[in-house]
């Protein structure tokens, strides 16, 4: 039978949570049942996941965006009671990782999209593999804005919203970062770049593509996210040999 601690400290090892700098609490936020038999994951720890996991039974919940981030507010009311309640009244564990999963070399959110994309990974431009958060790469041949565009809206079942840059032309080298990760935008075009794909938009982001010459796809946070836990979630289910079950809550942001 395998435990709540022994899926915590393989995650901990393997994820090497403790050494990021991030803006929730990464590991076990809520918890449970000592005895895991049944993970559930998903992108986000929204109520309706959380349903999910109680008719399914699950023993711990696995996501990539769960609670207590910095400044929210501490009190214990409304959603956040709700969420807690289900969450305590059926004994079940919460496991989050976010910057952990995005960075991470082989499971992360990072490798995972790559992976999907058949992009030719290079390396981080801003630390290590499995450290960094802003790989780059290669697709398998060089691209149009419009072809890149068609191809990761194929690729992850959401069109992106593509930015094109009057300055850049074709794509043969790429940067992205899943996510809310548009403001890296910058240190894509600095390195040199072509295009830079993540998973928001600001207003900002469309003046910058244009002026420093490198194409922008918005491809969904919750779109470019997806895959990470999954990942995790498998590779959880074959070193313990228990059952694990991805959820996609459709968002369309």
């Amino acid at each position: 039978m395998t435990t709540r601690d022994e899926v915590v400290t393989i995650c901990e090892r393997e994820l090497a949570a403790s050494s990021f700098k991030d803006f929730t609490a990464n590991g076990l936020q809520v918890g449970g049942r000592a005895q895991i038999q049944r993970i559930l994951s998903g992108v986000t720890a929204c109520q309706a996941l959380l349903d999910e996991a109680v008719a399914w039974q699950a023993d711990m919940v696995l996501v990539h965006h769960g609670y207590f981030w910095k400044n929210e507010p501490v009190n214990v009311v409304g959603m956040k009671r709700q969420r807690l309640a289900t969450l305590l009244g059926h004994d079940i564990n919460l496991l989050a990782y976010h910057l952990p999963l995005d960075a991470h070399g082989t499971l992360g959110n990072n490798a995972m999209l790559a992976d999907r994309l058949g992009f030719e990974v290079a390396g981080c431009l801003d630390g290590e593999l499995g450290q960094g958060l802003l790989w780059h790469g290669s697709p398998s041949a060089p691209l149009t804005p419009g072809e890149l565009a068609q191809h990761v809206g194929e690729r992850l079942a959401r069109e992106p919203l593509l930015i094109e840059s009057p300055q850049a032309g074709e794509i043969r080298r790429v940067a992205w970062c899943t996510g809310g990760a548009q403001d890296m935008i910058t240190q894509a075009a600095e390195a040199g770049a072509d295009a830079f794909i993540s998973g928001e938009i600001s207003e900002r982001t469309t003046h910058l593509a244009r002026e420093m010459g490198i194409h922008y796809l918005a491809a969904g946070h919750h779109a470019t996210e997806r895959y990470g836990v999954q990942a995790l979630g498998e590779w959880l289910a074959q070193r313990f040999a228990i059952e694990h079950r991805f959820v996609d809550i459709d968002n369309p942001a």
